[in-house]
């Protein structure tokens, strides 16, 4: 990995640091009823994110235009114009939540906006070479600023709605390092110029090469053979899928088990799920941004994340044992083991999911993961298919994991035997 992967890296891991501290903070000093109500407002918040950007962060990393401005600028109005149609999907799902409506989706709105601004930063500034303190800013700085947030109103003892305020401070944050590239009034014939110049530039200096205003656009930027093939209607099928899923984990149990049984299930999945993002932002999207052939296997990575599920179930068993966690967390004990089966899966097939990618399988991939998703939606709305069938909280979540994690290691599988391009790696000068 080169040096811009290995800030990358870094800088994924210390806001997965950030996160779990955060997670920790927010089952320490709320309770799981207002964990579980959070969590539903936010899950939805990012199911229209997902359904927004209908896999346009990676469409940006894999399809490289002439200009990472006029590319970012594009991702993000055809997003937004999918966020504004999606509107009464979300308001759908505040309603069936049976959460306060207004203020529900005003929440909901807010946060997914700012989200999606978010990821697209992250995405578009993976495609240029910045200076390091740069590339660390844009990935920690929102996370920073919700713990800080959480910690301020903890020690002033504020009552307000804490949790969803830090969430829409920090993606706010992170939302404004996208406007220079929204907004930029840069001629398409200066941006080429630039362009030229920098390749030239980066011929002479490895991986590096001058951008004005502090902005370094990356290294052989035209030269790579990723494609993402897939359908604007399948990225968004997939996102659906994918969203779809999430979202509907979190409403079943809310609606199914209330909401202490929601806190006690979401809590612990916030802190597990962080392991698979963390894989696709340090190493699935560095690839896929800047593809070179890594020295490291993608199942080590995915067994590393796996590992590192397993300890967080340790942890958090032990803070429930010692009562670092009050008693009220106590149900959350039933939902560690399941969980991790299903985040632990989720981490080795995270591990592999730049391979469609480079072997140009990307539309087969999203119907797959389609696929999968119809399955594991069978499993969660099982008891509603069939009322006599009597499930309890834990039975339905394990039978939930189980099938997830079948399905995501068989779509590992899959994706650890193709083979990619020559073409699509780079050699180090």
């Amino acid at each position: 990995m080169n040096i811009t992967s290995k800030i990358v890296a870094l800088s994924s891991a210390v806001a997965f640091a950030l996160q779990i501290a955060l997670a920790l903070l927010i089952l320490r000093y709320f309770s799981p009823e207002e964990v579980g109500v959070f969590s539903v407002i936010s899950q939805i918040g990012f199911f229209w994110t997902t359904l927004a950007l209908a896999q346009t962060p990676l469409r940006l990393l894999a399809n490289h235009g002439a200009s990472v401005f006029d590319d970012a600028r594009q991702a993000w109005v055809s997003s937004l114009k999918r966020f504004v149609w999606l509107s009464p999907l979300a308001a759908l799902a505040v309603w069936w939540s049976g959460l306060s409506f207004v203020n529900a989706l005003l929440w909901a709105l807010l946060l997914s906006l700012c989200q999606l601004s978010w990821m697209l930063a992250q995405s578009t500034y993976l495609r240029i070479v910045s200076p390091w303190p740069l590339v660390v800013v844009v990935r920690l700085l929102p996370p920073l600023t919700s713990l800080l947030f959480v910690i301020t109103s903890v020690l002033f003892l504020w009552d307000g709605p804490a949790l969803l305020a830090s969430a829409l401070f920090g993606y706010a944050i992170g939302a404004i390092w996208l406007f220079p590239f929204i907004f930029s009034v840069r001629s398409s014939t200066l941006e080429n110029r630039i362009s030229q110049s920098s390749y030239a530039n980066a011929t002479a200096n490895e991986n590096l090469s001058t951008f004005s205003q502090s902005i370094h656009l990356s290294t052989k930027l035209h030269h790579s053979d990723l494609s993402d093939d897939r359908s604007t209607s399948l990225r968004i099928a997939h996102a659906l899928g994918d969203g779809l899923l999430a979202t509907s984990v979190v409403l079943v149990w809310q609606r199914l088990y209330g909401a202490e049984e929601t806190g006690w299930m979401v809590a612990p999945l916030r802190v597990m799920g962080f392991l698979p993002a963390v894989i696709h932002m340090s190493w699935v999207q560095v690839l896929l941004a800047q593809p070179q052939r890594s020295r490291t296997n993608s199942l080590w990575v995915g067994l590393g994340g796996f590992a590192i599920v397993v300890i967080l179930v340790a942890i958090g068993a032990l803070a429930i044992e010692i009562s670092w966690l009050s008693s009220h967390w106590q149900g959350a004990l039933l939902y560690f083991l399941p969980l991790a089966v299903w985040q632990g899966c989720a981490c080795i097939s995270a591990a592999y999911s730049h391979r469609p990618f480079e072997s140009r399988v990307a539309s087969k991939y999203s119907w797959i993961c389609i696929a999968i998703s119809i399955m594991q939606g069978c499993a969660l709305l099982l008891p509603f298919f069939s009322p006599s069938l009597i499930l309890s909280a834990t039975d339905h979540i394990w039978l939930f994991s189980i099938t997830s994690g079948l399905g995501l290691l068989a779509t590992a599988y899959w994706l650890a035997n193709l083979s990619p391009s020559p073409k699509v790696f780079r050699t180090k000068s």
